[in-house]
């Protein structure tokens, strides 16, 4: 819907600084839409009129006044209030007005209050500092350079300061009082306590009975800021918060903050935004009109129809390399790929702030996808030290502000905590306690300039809670903690269905509940009923079949590939995806989903149901993470199905220390564990000389091995022996000996596959149905869930066969299905787990089963007791705001808690595995410490949604810690666990005997000089490109290093591969031979076989291919080409 809007005057005239009788034209203004501002609303107006006229005070004064007002609900001071500060100093006057904004004591009269407070406070003004210069007009500034040749020197000293757009919300949001007819507007502001969503027009649900009520929550605040473009000080950080706002202290959003706007920020406002963010970030941490003169803004903006490539280049050249690391370059050779823009702010402790990117990567995010990706700025805040409060204030003033780039806004939206993620997969994270894990998210809410004023959701959201309404109704969720916790499920990386939502029934079924032999519901500790579908529900079989099959190259692929998902009717289909071909066949057993959908959140897995009517979707009531708020059902919002993960074949999996030594505890000897990794090292150095060794190695790991070439070097009958194949899977071993000292040890018939509930009810309670890929398996197995760490955290189950099964899910296959039968869940008893896409471990090994004997299932022993938990509907949306900077930064103590309880947890299991039998007194002690150190692990891990404050004692934290955990002070351990690092150890610090360089026959043969001499002045280039592309950071150095290899292919081939080239086959043959020449030549030189990559990176396809045709040639044999994962599962 298209939005109108007042013209600027209409609100920048309408402060308190700035009003006048004649300027507001107190005639009731006609508003687009035939509105007309309330009688309630223009009264209030005459009277601030007529406070401002009689009585001025100094800006600041005006700015807190107005704040108190919008704060506290309250109409404007009299004239004898204001006439009270007029007579004290100006200092003093924002003292009074500080301490009344800060009371908590209830306001009735805010005149009369501060006439008090100023008796109470107040310090008299002496009669040379008792003048006040007349209230400043804000203005926003059209006025540019008249020249290009202007400079920063020449800068007038004047200010552009623009306010926000939210100062129009007093001015467009009609209330309806109870007197009075429903109003019906195009927005609705929410009064204080309420939390609704953009209403387009439709009746407002809410009414107000009171003048008091229909004060917007939102008053318009325009900010003074001291600093002109030429006054900063030497040495001060640009981008201080400091110097763009000073805002309320006890505010938790101000929305109608102002910020300085420059000349040049203006002037590059026509820059399309990713050209305009590199703009700031090749300005490092200088301000725009610091680093960028008139002059040189005028100069970028004549290069904005330069294509991205070239723009980056001349950005880089003039200003980058003068103010930016190398690490910090942002270069990629196609920027029109399709892939996700990432912008990224560092926020330092000081308030100052950089921009770093715009960066591409293959993911994508539901946020990302419904708002665009320019509109999304990723922010993370440095490490603060203990107890610094001063950074704690500086962030909160970033939270409440927002940020600025150019002339757009970006506000706090929602974050996550990617350290949460990596425990509960089991990973050893060193770094889970750092601020780093968590990304805050920013979303555009203002633009200072029409032209970039495009973005139809902002207009239609007057605030960022609004915003986070059109994905889910989230202040329908129960605290806080789950408040963030729902919204951050926009932030996983997904797959968008391409279904219209609104053809598809989606349907809710009962979760099936936890009973005793009596048939009772059981409970859990709080008074919960316990239910065996956790997290788990149904999709019909025509939906599940629009999900690719290869989803996990296709969920680092642009949306626009799968935009013909949902017109597929037929059961084999293909479509294109950027060259090649994606089969849609058999959809996936399983599918772990997002689906938002009218205001309600759904998080779980999705089985397929061939019983269920097309296009439709059952979900259990333990799935809905939000609820639909049912005043806002007719409320627009980003309706999407989105796709996270899904069952497939699994790899063969590995064991770790937490594994090792539970499996330990249930009667596995140690022997058998430290036999595995010697045969695994063994395995490892086989590689380079057995046949079979290398190509089951290069097979694994050919996602990582320069695009499969060792694979390609096989099919060609290259010999094994060959220098640069010998370096590269020398190489690909070391990645096959990664991780084994800290326990990751490869172990035969064992596998992952994501859980789900038996829709037979059939199976038993010790019973599961295990499917792989020729069906059905019997026997028992070994099932577990990371992060357990209780010892009865693996259980010993029963697989069968469920011919019924088949029914529901035809050919499905890779799941694991669980009973839905007994006291408790099995998941439940599986480290506190559930349905939603919990992947499990799963081995048949003989040995493992011959020796393990389960333990008891946990249960808990403690509990960390709830605290005192509101709802985020009992704030107000100033208090809600403050209540996520809280719990932004008390997530980190969350992780602090779960890393300290694992890493004490790891210590005691060490130390209780080096205890021999006749230490039982010993034993118990330690297993009691174990026991409730698991307890508060778990509660730990579910703190970001319960909101539990977990503390770890004195007494349960560890105070040495085993040698193979790596950290002060440490101990040598002598359990498995020791065992296994000392030996990998011993193994590891091996040296490679060096590599003799020589050139293969078949390769040699006549190259013309002039094709030498090219690619010897091309090799020369390259060497500097590479070499300059991998000072990038992180995020752009292997994108960087790949173009410069697409860059130097393009010139082989013609193309981007041998594949697509359309070149004679003879030239092409004869310039990969002159490449191999000239990089081995310069190899020998050098005495380093890595200096071979050049040849096979570049030209190896067409080497592979020339030296098969040659070697069927001499032998006779027939020319074949095969597709590696023919071979998969068979080495």
């Amino acid at each position: 819907m298209k939005r109108n809007y007042l013209k600027p005057f209409s609100y920048c005239e309408l402060t308190a600084g700035s009003l006048t009788r004649s300027s507001a034209n107190l005639h009731p203004p006609r508003f687009p839409g035939k509105y007309r501002l309330p009688a309630t609303l223009i009264t209030l107006l005459k009277v601030m009129v007529d406070c401002v006229e009689e009585v001025p005070l100094p800006f600041p004064l005006n700015r807190l006044i107005e704040d108190i007002c919008a704060q506290k609900l309250l109409p404007m001071p009299d004239v004898a209030a204001r006439k009270t500060l007029s007579k004290i100093t100006e200092e003093s006057a924002i003292d009074v007005l500080k301490r009344v904004r800060s009371t908590t004591t209830p306001i009735y009269n805010l005149s009369g209050y501060i006439v008090f407070m100023v008796n109470k406070y107040g310090s008299v003004a002496s009669t040379s500092s008792s003048s006040h210069g007349d209230a400043e007009s804000i203005r926003l500034s059209s006025q540019y350079p008249s020249s290009p040749s202007s400079s920063v020197s020449s800068t007038p000293r004047r200010s552009v300061y623009c306010d926000s757009p939210s100062s129009t919300q007093f001015l467009e949001s009609p209330c309806s009082c109870k007197s009075a007819s429903p109003v019906v507007s195009q927005y609705r502001t929410p009064t204080n306590g309420s939390h609704g969503g953009p209403v387009q027009g439709r009746t407002s649900p809410f009414s107000c009975s009171s003048l008091k009520d229909a004060i917007p929550t939102y008053w318009p605040i325009v900010d003074q800021v001291a600093t002109s473009p030429t006054s900063s000080s030497k040495g001060t950080n640009p981008n201080n918060v400091n110097q763009l706002y000073s805002g309320p202290a006890n505010a938790c959003q101000t929305d109608s903050s102002s910020y300085y706007i420059s000349d040049q920020a203006m002037i590059l406002s026509g820059l399309e935004f990713r050209k305009l963010f590199m703009v700031h970030s090749y300005i490092g941490s200088r301000k725009l009109e610091d680093a960028v003169s008139l002059e040189d803004a005028v100069k970028i903006d004549s290069k904005k129809t330069m294509s991205m490539f070239d723009f980056e280049d001349w950005m880089w050249s003039k200003f980058g390399s003068q103010y930016c690391q190398p690490s910090d370059r942002s270069m990629y050779l196609d920027w029109d790929c399709g892939k996700t823009y990432l912008y990224t702010c560092y926020v330092s402790s000081d308030g100052g702030y950089k921009f770093k990117g715009p960066y591409l990567d293959t993911k994508k995010t539901h946020l990302q996808r419904a708002i665009g990706d320019e509109n999304v700025l990723i922010v993370k805040f440095a490490e603060p030290e203990k107890g610094d409060m001063i950074a704690v204030r500086n962030y909160e003033k970033i939270v409440e502000a927002g940020i600025l780039v150019g002339v757009r806004r970006y506000h706090f939206f929602v974050f996550k905590d990617g350290g949460r993620e990596r425990q509960k997969n089991g990973k050893d994270d060193k770094k889970r306690v750092s601020s780093e894990s968590i990304k805050c998210y920013f979303v555009k809410r203002e633009s200072f300039t029409p032209l970039d004023d495009t973005d139809t959701f902002m207009k239609n959201c007057k605030t960022i809670h609004d915003v986070r309404c059109l994905f889910m109704h989230v202040h329908m969720v129960s605290n806080m903690a789950k408040y963030i916790a729902r919204m951050s499920l926009i932030l996983s990386t997904t797959i968008k269905l391409q279904v219209d939502l609104s053809s598809v029934s989606v349907e809710e079924i009962d979760d099936i509940p936890c009973t005793d032999e009596n048939g009772e519901i059981v409970y859990d500790e709080d008074g919960e009923p316990l239910i065996q579908t956790d997290g788990t529900g149904f999709i019909s079989e025509d939906l599940a079949g629009l999900v690719p099959c290869d989803f996990y190259d296709a969920k680092y692929m642009k949306d626009t590939n799968y935009e013909k998902f949902d017109s597929v009717k037929s059961e084999i289909g293909s479509l294109g995806l950027s060259g090649r071909e994606v089969t849609i066949k058999d959809p996936p057993l399983l599918i772990q989903c997002r689906l938002f959908n009218e205001g309600s959140a759904v998080k779980g897995t999705l089985l397929v149901n061939k019983r269920l009517k097309p296009r439709t979707i059952q979900v259990r009531p333990s799935m809905i993470k939000v609820k639909k708020d049912p005043r806002l059902l007719d409320i627009e919002s980003f309706n999407s199905l989105e796709v996270v993960a899904i069952s497939h074949k699994p790899k063969a999996a590995k064991l770790s220390k937490h594994l090792i030594a539970l499996l330990t505890i249930g009667g596995v000897p140690k022997e058998y564990f430290l036999s595995l990794l010697d045969s695994t090292l063994k395995d490892a150095q086989k590689v380079c000389f057995d046949q079979r060794a290398a190509f089951r190695v290069a097979n694994i790991y050919q996602h990582i091995d320069d695009s499969g070439i060792s694979i390609e070097m096989f099919g060609a009958h290259i010999p094994l022996n060959e220098p640069y194949f010998q370096y590269r899977l020398s190489q690909l071993a070391k990645e096959e000996r990664k991780g084994l000292g800290e326990g990751k040890i490869p172990i035969t018939e064992s596998f992952y596959l994501m859980g789900t509930t038996d829709p037979t009810g059939i199976l038993n309670p010790d019973q599961v149905c295990i499917i792989l890929e020729n069906g059905q398996i019997s026997g028992k197995v070994l099932v577990y869930r990371n992060p357990g760490l209780h010892f009865g955290d693996i259980h010993v189950l029963n697989a069968r066969y469920v011919k019924e099964l088949e029914d529901f899910i035809g050919n499905g296959k890779f799941a694991i299905f669980f009973s839905t039968k007994g006291r408790r869940s099995v998941a439940n008893e599986i480290a506190n787990g559930d349905f939603d896409g919990d992947m499990y471990w799963v081995s048949r090994n003989p040995q493992l089963l011959h020796y393990f004997q389960s333990s008891e299932p946990w249960t808990r022993c403690y509990s960390t007791p709830s605290g005192s938990l509101k709802k985020p509907s009992d704030f107000s949306h100033h208090e809600l705001e403050h209540q996520l900077f809280k719990l932004l930064f008390s997530t980190k103590t969350h992780n602090e808690a779960a890393g300290t309880a694992a890493d004490s947890w790891m210590s005691f299991m060490d130390r209780y595995l080096m205890l021999q039998e006749d230490d039982a007194d010993e034993k118990r002690l330690i297993e009691k410490k174990m026991l409730k150190l698991i307890d508060l692990y778990y509660d730990a891990l579910d703190a970001s949604k319960s909101g539990k404050k977990v503390v770890i004692p004195r007494e349960l934290k560890a105070t040495q810690y085993p040698h193979h955990m790596g950290r002060k002070p440490e101990y040598r351990s002598t359990s498995i666990l020791g065992l296994i690092y000392d030996q990998f150890q011993s193994c590891k610090n091996e040296k490679s005997p060096l590599q003799e360089i020589w050139k293969l026959p078949y390769f040699d043969i006549n190259v013309s000089d002039s094709c030498l001499k090219i690619w010897k002045e091309r090799y020369e280039s390259y060497k500097q490109e590479m070499s300059n592309a991998l000072k990038y950071n992180d995020l752009s150095k292997n994108d960087a290093a790949n173009g410069v290899l697409q860059k130097y292919k393009q010139l082989l081939y013609g193309a981007l591969d041998f594949k697509d080239s359309t070149r004679n086959i003879d030239e092409i043959y004869e310039e990969a031979v002159a490449i191999y020449h000239v990089s081995y030549e310069y190899a020998i030189r050098r005495k380093d076989v890595a200096k071979c990559g050049f040849a096979w990176k570049v030209a190896g396809s067409a080497l592979c291919a020339y030296y098969r045709k040659i070697h069927c040639i001499k032998t006779g044999e027939r020319e074949i080409t095969f597709v590696s994962s023919a071979f998969d599962g068979l080495y």
